[in-house]
């Protein structure tokens, strides 16, 4: 760095604290203290949100390409209460391929001394142990990459750069049939085929839903067609039966639909172009030519093939005789919104069963079963938002359910919901707007397929298929409901100014070639908790008045901001989309701080460098 370069604002970093302790370094601890002279890159993240597993196939280019001088550490912070258990990270560390060392903190306690307030958040420290750099939300790692090579010269040149192994080290695997497989689905031959998601498979069973008849995939990470051995795919998902008497596959992680022959095993790709879709890519054309995010279930209902677009929280649709795609309900905006299918707003839909008249999903983040109707309207069965969960019977109105990733339609009209993060089985009858469980003590359940009179569970966390009789009677289990655990930021009631802090990464600047690059929508929970700022604009900053009548509730806050490369000589610069949403929990307190700031991308200057970011 040249002396003429922006002094860059640097605030000493906590340490890191976990009571889950640390995973992926052969049960070695570490502090900061052990990482000095390394770039360090925290992640802060959790399993259930989709996002976050955006940021750990983002950061893979950027761990592989400055393995010598960068240590990624991601820093579990839980959201749901079954994300606090430690086996459950243990399990998630493997399920997604993470190939850093990861500090389990289920306290929040490393969460609260760095001052985060969403998943994700990626915080840079410096090899000398100063935070450098904050960034909210997914879509940063080109501006950390540039932010790397900076530091790199920065400190070669001063003598405080250490090179050499990271502490990373990868577990044992393990010998299973199955590897936290995804969904199933039953073939017309009687056989099942499952997703073999961590494993980069498909693979069929036999009736008896253990023997293995062929396997389809190399078993490596990759994005290409060919036969059952040189396909590749990136942990899919979702399968679904066409007319053709073919399989559609959701290929989460290659953003994309493939199709397999369930004859010759042949693999080929049905939509999508292998890069995630961004604000402002194509929303409908011809399907190899659109882009897709994180697509995790698939269902043909009404001709057409659902797609449960997880990545940004909407439903889209895939003709297959027209070979085109179209966004079918969700606004990207995440939350729970009925009415028609443009208005609707969805979170992480992750399971869908489709009858004759009902387009059944899990919208896994709202912990909610909802359903789309043959107008395209969105309803709600059970569920309430992104903050309310657990395992509660009765009424479909008190019911709750804890982030379910599965759905399935039974015989009598009712449906079975795979209840993930509950461990259990549950039942929806909308005759009697009853919820019952039907089993418990799966784990983490992620689908299940009708087999004649049974019932076959997808028991990811068990690495099996678990066949069950339907029973008669629902199990009864005592109830539990809880909130999200996150600290309630202290704020004073009446005027508050919401600041979001985004300054354009190095050698680039806010694209404004086409109006403004910016847009921040803010709602609340309740909604009367707001007086003043709710609905959207393009300014970053705004004043917000909150109502002394309301003591707590959640502020929803969604940032957008586009910056392209300043560089005049080049007529096409490359472009990038930074976007994050917030929900955070407020409570009124007279006296408390009039200003609300987020970082979706830099540091907050106002804060004076004497504070965590």
């Amino acid at each position: 760095m040249t002396d003429s370069a922006p002094r860059r604002a640097r605030v000493r970093a906590p340490e890191l604290i976990g009571k889950g302790g640390w995973l992926n370094t052969g049960e070695k601890q570490y502090t900061l203290a052990d990482l000095r002279g390394r770039i360090v890159v925290l992640d802060f993240w959790t399993f259930c949100c989709i996002n976050c597993l955006h940021v750990l196939d983002e950061l893979r280019a950027l761990e592989e390409k400055h393995r010598d001088t960068v240590v990624v550490i991601g820093v579990h912070s839980p959201k749901f209460v079954h994300e606090a258990e430690h086996q459950a990270v243990v399990d998630a560390v493997e399920r997604y391929g993470v190939e850093h060392p990861v500090l389990d903190d289920p306290e929040l306690a490393t969460w609260k001394q760095y001052a985060v307030r969403a998943w994700p958040t990626l915080v840079v420290i410096d090899p000398e142990g100063y935070v450098v750099a904050q960034h909210a939300g997914e879509g940063h790692a080109h501006a950390i990459g540039r932010l790397v090579e900076e530091l790199e010269a920065e400190h070669a040149a001063k003598g405080t750069l250490r090179r050499g192994d990271g502490p990373y080290v990868p577990p044992e695997p393990e010998p299973t049939t199955l590897r936290f497989p995804g969904k199933a689905l039953l073939l017309p031959s009687g056989n099942l085929l499952v997703s073999d998601t961590t494993r980069h498979q498909l693979v069929e069973l036999a009736e008896d839903a253990e023997t293995v008849v062929r396997r389809i995939g190399s078993g490596t990470r990759g994005f290409s067609d060919g036969g059952p051995e040189r396909a590749c795919f990136n942990e899919p998902q979702g399968l679904a039966l066409l007319e053709d008497g073919s399989v559609v596959v959701a290929d989460t992680v290659n953003h994309a639909l493939r199709r397999l022959d369930p004859v010759s095993g042949e693999v080929t790709t049905l939509a999508g172009t292998g890069k995630q879709w961004w604000q402002g890519s194509a929303t409908s054309g011809a399907a190899r030519e659109v882009d897709l995010s994180s697509p995790w279930d698939v269902a043909v209902f009404g001709g057409r093939v659902w797609i449960a677009m997880a990545g940004v929280h909407q439903l889209w649709t895939y003709d297959p005789a027209a070979g085109t795609l179209a966004v079918a309900a969700g606004t990207t905006n995440e939350g729970l919104v009925d009415g028609p299918g443009a208005e609707a707003w969805f979170a992480q839909p992750s399971g869908l069963a489709a009858t004759a008249e009902r387009l059944w999903l899990a919208d896994s983040e709202t912990s909610a079963l909802r359903w789309v109707d043959l107008d395209g309207h969105v309803h709600t069965a059970v569920g309430t938002g992104l903050f309310d969960f657990g395992h509660r019977d009765g009424a479909a109105g008190q019911a709750l359910f804890q982030h379910p990733l599965g759905v399935t339609a039974l015989p009598d009209g009712s449906v079975a919901v795979a209840d993930t993060y509950n461990h259990a089985l549950r039942r929806y009858d909308p005759a009697t707007g009853e919820v019952t469980t039907l089993a418990t003590d799966l784990r983490e359940p992620s689908d299940a397929v009708l087999v004649g009179e049974d019932i076959v569970v997808v028991e990811s966390a068990r690495h099996r298929l678990t066949r069950l009789r339907l029973p008669e009677e629902a199990v009864r289990v005592e109830s539990v409901a809880h909130r999200t655990r996150r600290a309630a930021t202290e704020v004073a009631p009446g005027r508050l100014r919401l600041d979001v802090i985004f300054q354009a990464p190095a050698g680039q600047k806010l694209d404004t070639r086409y109006g403004p690059s910016t847009r921040l929508l803010v709602s609340s929970t309740p909604p009367e908790l707001l007086l003043k700022g709710e609905g959207a604009d393009t300014d970053l900053s705004r004043e917000l008045e909150l109502n002394p009548a309301v003591t707590q509730g959640v502020l929803h806050v969604s940032a957008m901001a586009a910056s392209c490369d300043d560089d005049p000589e080049n007529a096409y610069p490359a472009c990038h989309v930074h976007q994050q949403d917030w929900g955070v929990p407020v409570r009124l307190t007279e006296g408390a701080t009039d200003r609300l700031p987020l970082v979706l991308a830099g540091m907050d200057e106002q804060e004076g460098g004497s504070q965590t970011p």
